[in-house]
């Protein structure tokens, strides 16, 4: 349908569908991270059940990265090409398909094809919204209604945790016949080997240990020791003897004598042993469980109901027994919530569907396609773009036009740096701080994640203040200043804030400075400095993106999640297996050089050199881009700025 201006088009009231077209990408934004960290928060219940050793889970995380990242640049080039709306339909169908299959899968082969599959369904993500952004809305709100987005990725990465814990309990409800909450054989993991060698205590075993004794363990032991035979007796602690024996960091010995490995049979003794500890009333101990650190948020509640009414009923009872002995052999039994998961994946994958649907509906290519925006809008979005500012509309060439402009852009590559040193030092928020704050500050596991939540939130902030920063100052000092100078400033703020946690270490332990709320505030320093400075490097990208918008961005978070994915395997050499305080401090002192580089490259980002080819941003103003005939004079529509900040 052509749309046909009426003579009173300067006065006529603007439609306001790109406030939609904005909430539509917010909320597919949201759907983006949620589902990309549900899969980490069910990792260690996708571990138990496909039955995955650490290396093989840290290989399915890598595959997603890996994917995610080499696509950014094809999946961004084909919106560009085919058109916004289709293309991301089609990417939130894909991602949220394979998200439904992850939760279907019975080997670590089936779930690294899903894992990659999602990172390429996923890819084209935010380079499509950038893209959709620079279409539809004013370039003076640029930076807002890119914050605005990835104020959705935020959010979603923030509930993740939350929602999906949720989710894995509800569908994991109370059996009243107790069925559900009893141990098979096959819940004990490793073949029984490391749950014997916690199980037994050292004394019983004559191994010398520098451990301390465990309270937990051993008032589980005596309670299940009568019930045992005296051959799997013996079994268990020739088996507890040789695990205690071996160094700490060693893996499972070949030495080890087929004589001393848990049979089927022995298996299913053991487990009919703890589930008569899950069906006593005996088990729990306050003084024996007091330490326990990892306890689920369900047992606490069960804990306070017992404390508070000095019992429990016995469906309830029974439920709190295993959850108290999972948590006391964490890694050595499969956890009751482990046949949540699935379903889970199922309810995030067809969530998508909706998402995509609404996302289908809301949103055209461009304001003079969609049947609900008015010419009024239409010019409002044109308005103000600088004369030499390329054209967000019109159809890219081929992808290698892109690709060799990107490359010798100067700009963009101080950009890609600047993002591989930003996300090496960001990655620890989401991956290390609640390992920290347990290990280093022993924070109990409720109030460890509200710490742990705090810096996503802050971050929040952050990125909706940012992109009205940025925003606001381009008038003021120029576009080139207006985008670098918030990227330089948030890099050098976040190293500071680094720079103060080895400051604090060095603390007495006793100080204020130096504890857990302390360190928190620093880490949302980072998280705020982070998002705070990243909806100028959006809306740099749309800046000098043009008709390849979507490419530009993909080509950025390439190497930004190139950064993410070594990330973690720098963080894993610099730590080991035990750390201490002086290796968490290197690895604040490689988060602070890795924001110092970041802040550094930004200083060569200029958003006033168009990087998309001269000749198609020339073609791309001719008014026969417009469908439906409608077009627009520039001298016009440049005028017509009486609200910049829509």
């Amino acid at each position: 349908m052509a749309f046909q201006p009426p003579d009173n088009a300067p006065t006529t009231i603007a439609t306001r569908v790109r406030h939609w077209v904005v909430f539509v990408s917010m909320l597919m934004a949201v759907l983006l991270y949620l589902d990309r960290f549900c899969i980490s928060f069910a990792a260690n219940y996708i571990r138990d059940d496909l039955r995955l050793t650490q290396t093989e889970l840290g290989l399915m995380m890598s595959a997603f990265f890996l994917s995610y990242a080499l696509a950014q640049v094809p999946s961004g080039w084909l919106s560009d090409r085919y058109g916004a709306r289709i293309m991301l339909t089609i990417y939130i169908l894909t991602w949220s398909l394979f998200t439904f299959l992850t939760g279907a899968v019975f080997g670590l082969a089936m779930l690294l094809v899903m894992r990659v599959a999602c990172g390429l369904g996923q890819a084209g993500a935010y380079p499509t919204s950038a893209s959709v952004i620079s279409k539809w809305v004013p370039f003076s709100g640029r930076g807002a209604a890119s914050s605005i987005v990835a104020l959705g990725g935020r959010f979603g990465g923030a509930i993740a945790p939350l929602l999906t814990a949720y989710l894995i309990v509800l569908l994991v409800p109370i059996d009243p016949g107790g069925t559900g909450e009893r141990f098979r054989s096959d819940d004990i993991l490793r073949e029984g080997e490391s749950l014997c060698g916690h199980l037994v205590p050292a004394e019983t075993t004559g191994v010398d240990t520098s451990a301390a004794p465990n309270p937990a363990t051993g008032r589980v032991w005596q309670l299940i020791r009568p019930g045992l035979s005296a051959p799997l007796t013996d079994r268990v602690i020739a088996i507890a003897r040789e695990y205690q024996q071996r160094p700490k960091q060693a893996t499972r010995s070949p030495a080890i004598k087929t004589s001393t490995v848990l049979t089927e049979e022995h298996r299913q003794a053991l487990a009919s042993a703890l589930n008569q500890l899950i069906d006593g009333d005996d088990l729990f101990e306050a003084e024996s469980f007091s330490r326990l650190k990892k306890l689920p948020r369900e047992a606490i509640t069960l804990l306070t109901q017992h404390q508070r009414d000095d019992g429990l009923p016995e469906p309830q009872r029974r439920r709190f027994h295993r959850l108290l002995l999972e948590s006391t052999f964490s890694g050595d039994l499969k956890g009751l919530y482990v046949r949540g998961w699935r379903p889970v994946m199922y309810i995030y994958g067809a969530a998508g569907l909706l998402v995509a649907l609404l996302y289908w509906v809301i949103v055209r290519n461009r304001p003079e396609e969609h049947p609900k925006a008015n010419p009024a809008e239409h010019a409002r979005i044109a308005a103000g773009r600088p004369a030499d500012a390329p054209s967000p509309h019109g159809k890219p060439g081929e992808m290698h036009t892109i690709v060799a402009s990107l490359i010798r852009s100067r700009s963009m590559w101080c950009d890609c740096l600047m993002q591989t040193g930003g996300n090496i030092g960001w990655l620890f928020l989401v991956s290390f701080l609640a390992i920290y704050l347990m290990e280093v500050h022993e924070v109990p596991i409720l109030q460890r994640g509200l710490l742990v939540a705090a810096p996503m939130f802050v971050g929040m902030i952050g990125m909706l203040l940012g992109g009205r920063f940025t925003d606001a100052l381009v008038p003021r000092i120029g576009l080139k200043w207006g985008r670098r100078l918030p990227l330089v400033a948030t890099k050098l703020s976040g190293a500071a804030a680094y720079g103060c946690c080895l400051w604090f270490s060095s603390l007495p332990t006793d100080s204020p400075l130096n504890s857990p709320v302390a360190f928190t505030v620093l880490f949302c320093v980072v998280a705020f400095s982070t998002d705070f400075g990243n909806p100028a490097g959006w809306a740099f990208k749309q800046d000098v993106g043009g008709r390849y918008v979507g490419s530009v961005l993909g080509w950025g978070n390439m190497w930004g999640n190139l950064g993410a994915t070594i990330s973690p395997l720098i963080y894993a050499a610099v730590l080991g297996d035990s750390p201490g305080i002086s290796d968490w401090n290197t690895l604040f002192i490689i988060c602070m050089f890795a924001f110092v580089f970041s802040g550094t490259m930004a200083l060569g980002i200029d958003a006033t050199q168009p990087i998309a080819p001269p000749d198609e941003e020339h073609e791309s103003s001719k008014p026969q881009d417009t469908p439906g005939g409608l077009s627009f004079d520039p001298v016009d529509t440049e005028s017509n700025n009486d609200h910049p900040s829509d």
